[in-house]
């Protein structure tokens, strides 16, 4: 009988193990994750932390039984290691485990600024569910909360606590808010919406130390000293792969993988926040941390763990990574697709519109349109993504954007129905 293990017990983890099983009723699972709670997403912690569910609203399955129903063995435990050659998984208690085939699915962690005191009482990160009880003993209506960091997981985090009533103070070192997925104009206009909202909002600063206490005191590098009776660290996330070293598997920023999420070691596949994985609208390797990359890699590699457990070719390959990223800046939506900062010799037009808090920004190469970024463009949205990771060929609508750029529904409607013109009187097939 063939074993399948599975590292990390969060959304890819679970629907591997479930695809797996459906794929193949007989064969073992278990199922790895290192937290004392059953799996849940992390996406739903904000909400958790608004008060709009509760614990048992984080979970990714509802029912108790789930997974005893499902024949996959759940496991907590601490990795420690593994070892391609030996097919073995390592754990801090001492036990091993072997396996036929593995997946990876470990997530991400936060990053821990090396800063003085960051390891002080009263500063959390926002990433597990222990951290949300912690977050809500102190984030009480009125308390003195400072967030360290304002990129995507930072903005989400700012929602939450706002809800719950705290005067918020944000810092981030970028030059301005989102500044890995918003360019200067639109991360600006972010800003101006949040501290028209009544956040408090310094870029272009670090947090220098941070001192122990009720209150904590926090100096900036700006000259600031404040106060706070909670300090959230939201500086983002790295790939939880540090236990992979000597393994044997290839990593470089996360476990790299081929188009079937196979690894460098064959039987060893990677999905996930983890997974380094072939885009093909960029044409490079990329970490993509959001959760529906999460989910179709996971099916992905689940569909070809037992493809090469029953010693057939791979079943499944992964069309590119998503790279999408909308976010809900206290009622201001933004939105990020593909290379928004753009290609080399690629061409670019904006169109701002301050006053209505819109901001619009395409970025082209040749016919393409391979990323964007908006603000207060909603309408918008889904054609932008269809653009970008349908990599459509606009021909003459792409001038025709260079100079109007709210013509993006019509742009589409015309060249993607073109392009499945072509492709249809070249297959032969039937629209």
């Amino acid at each position: 009988m063939t074993h399948h293990v599975i590292l990390g017990a969060g959304p890819a983890g679970v629907i591997a193990a479930e695809t797996i099983r459906k794929l193949a009723p007989l064969d073992s699972i278990t199922l790895i994750g290192d937290e004392p709670e059953p799996s849940y997403s992390r996406m739903a912690i904000p909400y958790l932390l608004m008060g709009n569910i509760d614990e048992r609203g984080t979970y990714l399955r509802k029912s108790p039984t789930h997974f005893e129903d499902l024949k996959i063995n759940v496991l907590q435990a601490q990795v420690k290691s593994a070892q391609a050659a030996t097919k073995t998984i390592a754990f801090a208690n001492g036990e091993t485990l072997n396996y036929d085939t593995l997946l990876i699915a470990t997530g991400s962690h936060p990053v821990s600024p090396p800063i003085p005191g960051i390891e002080s009482e009263g500063v959390h990160t926002c990433w597990t569910l222990a951290d949300a009880r912690a977050i809500c003993l102190r984030a009480k209506p009125g308390a003195r909360v400072l967030q360290l960091g304002a990129g995507f997981i930072g903005c989400i985090i700012m929602e939450a606590l706002t809800a719950r009533g705290v005067r918020l103070s944000v810092v981030e070192m970028g030059d301005r808010m989102v500044p890995r997925m918003m360019g200067p104009t639109a991360g600006g206009m972010i800003r101006d919406w949040c501290e028209a909202k009544g956040v408090e909002v310094f870029t272009g600063t670090k947090v220098e130390s941070i001192e122990p206490g009720t209150p904590l005191t926090v100096k900036l590098s700006n000259g600031t000293s404040m106060q706070a009776d909670l300090v959230i660290s939201a500086a983002g996330v790295r790939p939880a792969i540090g236990f992979l070293e000597n393994s044997g598997i290839t990593c470089l920023l996360g476990v790299l993988t081929d188009e079937h999420l196979q690894t460098n070691v064959p039987g060893v596949f990677a999905a996930g926040d983890c997974a380094e994985a072939f885009d093909k609208v960029s044409g490079k390797t990329m970490v993509s941390a959001i959760q529906p990359n999460a989910a179709e890699q996971a099916r992905i590699a689940a569909a070809n763990m037992v493809a090469f457990a029953q010693g057939k070719p791979a079943q499944a390959d992964l069309n590119g990574v998503t790279q999408i990223n909308v976010l809900d800046t206290l009622g201001l939506i933004s939105a990020s697709f593909g290379d928004w900062q753009g290609t080399p010799g690629g061409e670019h037009v904006e169109l701002t519109d301050k006053a209505s808090g819109r901001h619009l920004s395409l970025r082209f190469q040749d016919d393409v349109m391979v990323g964007c970024n908006a603000v207060g463009w909603t309408e918008h949205i889904g054609v932008m993504r269809g653009l970008v990771e349908g990599q459509i060929k606009l021909g003459p609508w792409k001038d025709k954007l260079m100079q109007d750029p709210t013509r993006l529904v019509e742009a589409y409607q015309a060249s993607a129905l073109r392009q499945d013109d072509w492709a249809g009187g070249k297959t032969g097939r039937k629209r």
